[in-house]
């Protein structure tokens, strides 16, 4: 079970404005992306469904988190179906992302009163998805779609619609301005916020910087 209310979740999308994700077998080098993405300031984190027995990894780090990182609110993306929902909410996923609009996955995830944010490509599909429930939509791949230009065409018509872009989407300046000017709650922020490099040179410290640099950009752009 989640340690937080899907209301909290919600909202914390969209007033911290990026979401981390990332993925590894090891669950010592997830601990410490996540930490230094905490002290950077986020409080959401992504854990991409990705390779064999992620949910050992997941859930490892997710006990983790309860103690040495409180506020983090640990989610898991890449879920394609139901049962793998089903899987990672009974480990405490506090929020279930998927790359495709699956419809079963509504009523697994609402009957626990779990955020679903599905990937959409479409305004039909992202109408459906919120007939189906979900505050906040996934637009993916980001960049492939239509980037901050469908975005803005479809806040046109749906204003309501709250969108977060993920798959091309960077921690530099120019991009995020775009995107938020566009009209996006937040973005998803993947490979470019953890680069191989930074990885193997267990570089944490400037994966804090860049988050808390994206997180304050974020924050002065919305002023």
């Amino acid at each position: 079970m989640s340690r937080f209310k899907r209301l909290q979740v919600l909202n914390t999308f969209v007033s911290t404005g990026i979401v981390p994700l990332y993925y590894n077998n090891d669950p010592e080098l997830v601990r410490n992306v996540v930490k230094a993405c905490y002290k950077g300031g986020a409080r959401v984190f992504e854990f991409t469904n990705r390779g064999d027995y992620a949910h050992e990894v997941f859930a490892e780090v997710n006990k983790w988190c309860a103690t040495e990182c409180p506020e983090m609110i640990m989610g898991v993306g890449s879920v394609c179906d139901p049962s793998t929902a089903a899987l990672y909410i009974q480990l405490g996923a506090g929020f279930i992302v998927s790359p495709s609009l699956n419809p079963d996955m509504a009523r697994i995830c609402n009957r626990r009163k779990v955020a679903w944010i599905p990937g959409c490509g479409t305004l039909t599909e992202i109408n459906t998805a919120e007939e189906l429930g979900c505050e906040i939509v996934k637009i993916f791949p980001g960049a492939e779609v239509g980037g901050p230009s469908f975005v803005k065409a479809i806040k046109g018509p749906c204003p309501w619609t709250e969108i977060m872009p993920s798959g091309g989407v960077s921690p530099d300046p120019s991009c995020l301005e775009a995107w938020f000017k566009a009209g996006v709650a937040c973005v998803g922020l993947g490979s470019q916020l953890t680069p191989k490099e930074v990885i193997a040179n267990r570089d944490f410290a400037f994966i804090e910087n860049k988050v808390r640099e994206c997180i304050e950009f974020v924050s002065k752009i919305r002023k």
